[in-house]
């Protein structure tokens, strides 16, 4: 079997086009069976698709879910997008400012890290 090159955006790009699709199945597609979630400081938040499934399955349960993307770098296999994700909290809908660093190997997501900024409620303008 031949492995297909992928690069580390375009991979990046499909797992965030599934999130904002809320498609589960193709969002686990983009990581490796063995990934791994984190805080930015270093807390495992998943870990492997059964973990990352439960996590995400909530989240995709908000009607208002969807990520803008604001910035993209690119380094080799390393991606770092800084985005303002729209939410449904408790207290209704709201943002949240988010760095994820991605760390792409053999064209799939193998950890993901995240910084998370305060949510902030109301809609922010498109």
């Amino acid at each position: 079997m031949t492995l297909l090159h992928f690069s580390a955006e375009a991979v990046v790009q499909r797992q965030l086009a599934a999130y904002n699709a809320k498609d589960l199945q193709a969002w686990l597609a983009t990581y490796a069976e063995d990934a791994r979630q984190y805080e930015l400081a270093g807390k495992l938040l998943a870990s492997g698709h059964a973990e990352l499934r439960a996590r995400t399955e909530v989240r995709f349960a908000e009607p208002d879910l969807h990520a803008h993307l604001l910035q993209r770098s690119v380094m080799g296999d390393v991606v770092v997008d800084h985005e303002v994700v729209t939410r449904n909290f408790p207290e209704g809908v709201g943002t949240v400012e988010m760095v994820c660093i991605y760390v792409v190997r053999d064209g799939l997501i193998r950890t993901a890290s995240f910084e998370i900024g305060l949510p902030t409620m109301g809609r922010k303008p498109a």
